[in-house]
């Protein structure tokens, strides 16, 4: 019962902070004007969504960590959630500037590099996986100890630490790439979490306290959809862009390193950065950091889609492939991953043949 409380608090929160952000952001100026071609909006549109999304997730969890004794314990240690909030508050000072001031990508990519680093002081990271084959594997057979505070000693394990980076800097590059329709990212931020939530409910991964946080997140991202569904009244901005994918993937590492889970959940969009950043590098031959319309979201969009459909159409397919992840162990989430892959490929060549030469939907 105080699961769905927690929920509908957080849905609450977030609707009244989007419009008091949107406010904010529209008396500032702090809009996206459609002043390139990819830029498919009519009208200059607020930005800093995610800061109502980092606020309403912030004031539920800290209420939840200080005020009750339902968050805190085995699977969420108080480091985590302090780790969290500060990282994410980086991300949102970050989000901002780039929103007022639009950074070069070099300026940009200090947030969440440092927002990344926070969170693996605390202590989060991916220690194990699991072995297809069978068994885990040990990420922290190399430590190297790099300080002592109070006579505790404070390790650098290589090959975890550089993991758990990477991956939480590809989730937040995912979701950041993601937003480029009215309400995906959003969106597929709400069906990630409530999968992770459904993940942590089953007897052998019973987290409560994850999925607590996963609804909390599932309900801020809820929140701020509603202003965020076609034709969106506010964007995510940079730093909503980015927190979406940290927190999930921050999900997937304390409930267990459930890194296949969220690769499930995921992999559309993840295959298609992947996709799009071997195209810019070997075909186009330009800046991976330079956008452009050929994402899948916009080449639905070619082929015929509403805005709203392409989105819906999104939302099934990682639900469906999402959905999968709370049936499978191991061996079956590696076979989902195949047969999700071989889609992508399949998915990706038709739409290429079609949109040859076809411009992009205005």
């Amino acid at each position: 019962m105080y699961a769905s409380l927690v929920f509908l608090l957080t849905l609450g929160l977030s609707l009244f902070f989007t419009d008091l952000v949107r406010r904010y952001a529209l008396s500032r100026r702090i809009v996206d004007v459609p002043d390139i071609e990819r830029k498919i909006h009519k009208q200059a549109t607020p930005l800093l969504g995610g800061v109502a999304i980092y606020v309403s997730f912030t004031v539920v969890v800290l209420f939840l960590a200080f005020a009750t004794q339902v968050l805190i314990g085995k699977d969420v240690s108080l480091k985590a959630v302090i780790g969290l909030t500060l990282a994410g508050f980086v991300l949102m000072i970050g989000g901002y500037l780039d929103d007022k001031f639009r950074l070069p990508p070099r300026a940009q990519i200090m947030w969440p590099i440092l927002a990344t680093i926070i969170i693996i002081m605390v202590g989060v990271g991916v220690k194990v996986i699991t072995n297809p084959a069978g068994g885990l594997l040990d990420l922290e057979f190399l430590k190297i100890e790099i300080l002592r505070f109070g006579g505790v000693p404070y390790y650098f394990t290589v090959v975890a630490d550089i993991f758990t980076f990477l991956w939480l800097m590809g989730m937040m590059y995912t979701t950041k790439l993601l937003d480029g329709l009215d309400g995906l990212a959003s969106g597929i931020g709400v069906i990630g979490s409530l999968i992770i939530f459904g993940l942590t409910q089953f007897t052998p991964f019973y987290q409560p306290t994850v999925g607590l946080l996963a609804l909390v997140l599932a309900g801020a991202a809820a929140g701020f959809l509603w202003w965020n569904w076609h034709p969106a009244k506010i964007f995510l901005g940079e730093g909503g862009s980015l927190y979406i994918g940290f927190v999930l993937g921050v999900l997937s590492i304390i409930s267990g390193a459930k890194i296949a889970t969220a690769l499930l959940v995921m992999g559309i969009p993840i295959l298609d950065v992947a996709w799009v950043i071997i195209r810019r590098l070997f075909w186009d031959k330009k800046k991976i950091t330079q956008g452009d319309n050929k994402h899948l979201h916009y080449r639905l969009l070619d082929i015929g889609l509403s805005h709203r459909q392409a989105v819906l159409l999104l939302y099934i397919l990682t639900g469906i492939f999402g959905f999968t992840s709370l049936f499978f162990r191991t061996t079956g989430k590696v076979i989902s991953l195949s047969l999700l892959l071989a889609f992508m490929a399949l998915l990706a060549s038709g739409l290429v043949s079609v949109n040859k030469n076809t411009p992009i939907t205005k």
